[in-house]
């Protein structure tokens, strides 16, 4: 069992930055490809339908973004910490959402296309809103 715990959201002005945590329990975590996935306003979905934003590999590194923050976008991840990041600059107003950090057995993702794919994911945070005004 793993729970992820995420914060860092907060209210801010277009083009401004914020950097996102999520905190994860458990002795395995480097064992664990981590994923951000957003949820805008007013729209109900399951974790399978939100929408994916960026996620990290658990063994090359290897990093996967949305087209949509590519380039604005970083994921990392500090096992020793048991923690990822997502670090978010040039912020646009729809990027605004509650964001959702999300995790899943490693070995499992046996082709890159799973990173992308909310439902191959485990467990899910409870999220963080991320709010940019223009």
């Amino acid at each position: 069992q793993v729970q992820l715990v995420e914060s860092g959201g907060g209210l801010v002005q277009a083009g401004g930055s914020l950097r996102l945590s999520c905190a994860a329990s458990g002795r395995t975590f480097s064992s664990y490809a981590m994923g951000w996935f957003r949820q805008a306003p007013g729209k109900e979905r399951t974790g399978k339908e939100r929408e994916f934003v960026a996620a990290i590999s658990w063994n090359s590194g290897r990093t996967y973004y949305a087209d949509s923050v590519e380039g604005r976008f970083t994921i990392s991840r500090d096992n020793a910490k048991n923690t990822v990041y997502l670090q978010m600059i040039s912020l646009k107003p729809e990027d605004t959402a509650v964001y959702y950090c999300a995790a899943a057995w490693g070995p499992s993702f046996v082709s890159n296309t799973y990173y992308y794919r909310g439902y191959e994911y485990d467990y899910w945070g409870q999220g963080t809103q991320v709010t940019v005004s223009s």
